[in-house]
């Protein structure tokens, strides 16, 4: 690790709330990227006719298992579980054994049910499984944010380094271009391209990256004017360097410090987004695991506070983890910081 890579990496470990944070965000989101293997009506192992069968990954039908139909087993059927007890088998349960989109066809009370042994945090109003949606929704709420930063982030630093280092007319139109861009009435759009097609998850990316990449335009822009008249940028562009490889090894290495510090908002940002698109019912389609469907499923069942309490908690946890992150990130990479060390205290020497 070079000298400035190791100073930046102490200030960020020096911030202590930004960087546990970072690990406990981690944490979580390395545990949704395997809820598969949490929360699932599916065995995740099971032994029948003495062989071992893996339902979580692949999947079987109730025929192969020597039953009678030839669609996928539902292995919470008794008639199921029979064939594999009646073999000597045994199954192997998730933590959580429901799925994100599947109701629970046994429930014996009045949906949504409250908080019990069975369902951790109660159900929602159809009978799923309230924690099964949320680690579902966790996962892709972080996923569809990562995605649209990265997106985003690459076209707005694109757009604002290419303004920023040739000036003039590319600046000023550009700049106009922009502006107009801007003045667009998105959730607008969004209301009506809903209309017109069924939303997915591509789809909502893809009309939500047309306007989330101007923000970084003008710290880009500001940046690469600063950075652009240094003297190695002269230097280098005196020695014949073409435009694409000064852009790329001199000016955009000093320019995308402030646009680091940035990301992280950036990311709360997209989460919030899409949230606040689920809970008015324009981002994606319906049974989709997602904290906003959550947050409305709460709003439409105020006799249920169990359902508005979680989305809350959770959206609330995980945008402020990504704001002290961001702070953190924000001090690595300030060259004004000095990392605080305590002084070295030898033995019989005053402290």
């Amino acid at each position: 690790m070079n000298p400035v890579a190791e100073r930046r990496w102490n200030q960020f470990k020096a911030n202590r709330r930004g960087y546990y944070s970072a690990w406990v965000f981690l944490v979580l989101f390395g545990l949704s990227l395997i809820a598969e293997f949490i929360a699932n009506d599916k065995p995740i192992v099971m032994k029948h006719d003495g062989r071992l069968w893996f339902p979580v990954l692949v999947s079987y039908t109730e025929k192969e298992l020597g039953g009678t139909l030839p669609i996928e087993a539902q292995y919470k059927d008794p008639y199921v579980q029979a064939l594999v007890e009646d073999s000597g088998g045994w199954m192997i349960w998730p933590i959580v054994p429901y799925t994100y989109n599947e109701p629970d066809r046994f429930i014996d009370s009045a949906v949504p049910a409250p908080p019990s042994a069975e369902h951790w945090l109660g159900t929602d109003d159809v009978g799923r499984d309230t924690l099964a949606r949320l680690i579902y929704g966790f996962r892709l709420s972080v996923l569809f944010g990562l995605s649209l930063t990265i997106l985003s982030s690459t076209i707005g630093v694109t757009v604002g380094a290419l303004q920023g280092y040739f000036g003039g007319m590319v600046d000023l139109l550009g700049q106009r271009a922009v502006e107009i861009w801007a003045g667009l009435p998105v959730l607008l759009l969004l209301i009506i391209l809903a209309s017109v097609v069924e939303p997915n998850v591509f789809w909502l990316l893809g009309i939500l990256t047309m306007f989330s990449w101007m923000p970084l335009v003008g710290l880009v822009r500001a940046e690469v004017l600063r950075t652009r008249n240094f003297e190695y940028v002269r230097a280098a562009r005196a020695l014949g360097k073409s435009n694409f490889g000064i852009l790329k090894d001199h000016v955009l290495p000093n320019a995308m410090v402030a646009t680091l510090t940035f990301l992280p908002f950036l990311l709360s940002g997209a989460v919030t987004t899409l949230t606040a698109l689920d809970f008015l019912g324009f981002g994606l389609p319906p049974g989709s695991p997602s904290l906003g469907e959550l947050l409305a499923q709460g709003k439409a069942n105020l006799q249920a506070p169990w359902l508005g309490l979680t989305g809350f908690v959770t959206l609330g946890l995980m945008l402020t983890l990504l704001i002290f992150v961001g702070e953190a990130v924000r001090d690595a990479l300030d060259p004004r910081k000095i990392v605080q060390q305590l002084p070295e205290v030898t033995v019989g020497q005053p402290a």
